[in-house]
């Protein structure tokens, strides 16, 4: 990941969780003079989870609910439009087919930076029956995926929470250090101390460290939590320092615990009232 952002793709099907994304896009594009690119993807299923569009079989239809998303997107560029305050633009684009498809080539063929996602209030089965998957959308795209809920509408981020496993996160350094310099933010390095027993947990830490300390001169802080997952203590260590952001990865050392979560998949992101920005194993180096 370069050190600047470009731009930023917002995935909207205009309900309320798109607000809180968009804000939190504005807010990004108004501190990095990037574009904010506002992206529909129309998508009617003939079976609910098969990939068959029903638009080939009602194109009349098909028409009228293309016409009528142009417009709601032309409305949103207008009522935003506004509030950006750099050099950045609002692009907006229709797109139909199956989204995780349709936006996995938008990223591709128009060199998104980041994707800001909005998660609904409550949405205990949106990580099951939601056509955009955090974690399968980071692992074809290979960029972060920001994850906002409306209680994650913060002013800036000062407090940056950077997790580690058992690797060093080049791409996650990369991000946390643009970010920090840019809110003038505080980076909070987080490991579990049942990590020190790992051939490599006693010196990720102090790597990672030596890393960040390396490319920039950015606030540092390091911390061993205890517990025996991480997504679990990192969330937990979050709230009580009243952090503005997580800095995961899609890997199931960042999945909470328990049999449910396992089975939904359930990322830091789906959890936290905090924003967690998710990138795949793969951007990852050592």
């Amino acid at each position: 990941m370069q050190n600047k952002l470009y731009n930023i793709l917002v995935p909207v099907d205009f309900t309320a969780k798109n607000k809180w994304a968009i804000a939190k896009a504005i807010e990004m594009a108004n501190s990095f003079n990037c574009n904010i690119h506002l992206v529909h993807v129309v998508f009617n299923p003939v079976f609910p989870f098969l990939p068959i569009d029903a638009s080939r079989f009602t194109p009349y239809a098909s028409h009228i609910n293309m016409q009528t998303c142009r417009e709601k997107l032309a409305r949103l560029k207008a009522a935003y439009k506004s509030q950006l305050c750099g050099e950045g633009e609002i692009e907006i684009s229709l797109l139909q087919g199956h989204p995780q498809a349709q936006l996995k080539q938008y990223i591709e063929s128009y060199n998104m930076d980041m994707v800001v996602l909005g998660l609904s209030k409550f949405n205990l089965l949106q990580r099951i029956i939601s056509s955009i998957s955090i974690s399968m959308l980071a692992r074809k795209t290979n960029i972060p995926i920001l994850a906002v809920r409306s209680g994650g509408l913060v002013s800036h981020f000062k407090k940056i929470v950077l997790p580690l496993y058992n690797d060093i996160p080049v791409e996650r350094i990369k991000l946390a250090t643009m970010l920090a310099r840019s809110f003038k933010s505080t980076v909070y390095l987080v490991s579990l101390r049942s990590y020190l027993n790992n051939s490599n947990g006693n010196n990720i830490v102090d790597k990672t460290l030596e890393l960040v300390q390396s490319v920039s001169s950015i606030p540092v802080q390091c911390f061993l939590l205890e517990g025996k997952n991480l997504a679990k203590s990192t969330l937990d260590f979050s709230k009580r320092i009243n952090a503005d952001l997580i800095l995961g990865q899609s890997i199931k050392e960042f999945r909470l615990p328990g049999l449910w979560n396992r089975i939904t998949n359930k990322l830091l992101s789906y959890a936290s009232k905090i924003p967690v920005l998710t990138f795949d194993k793969t951007t990852e180096q050592a």
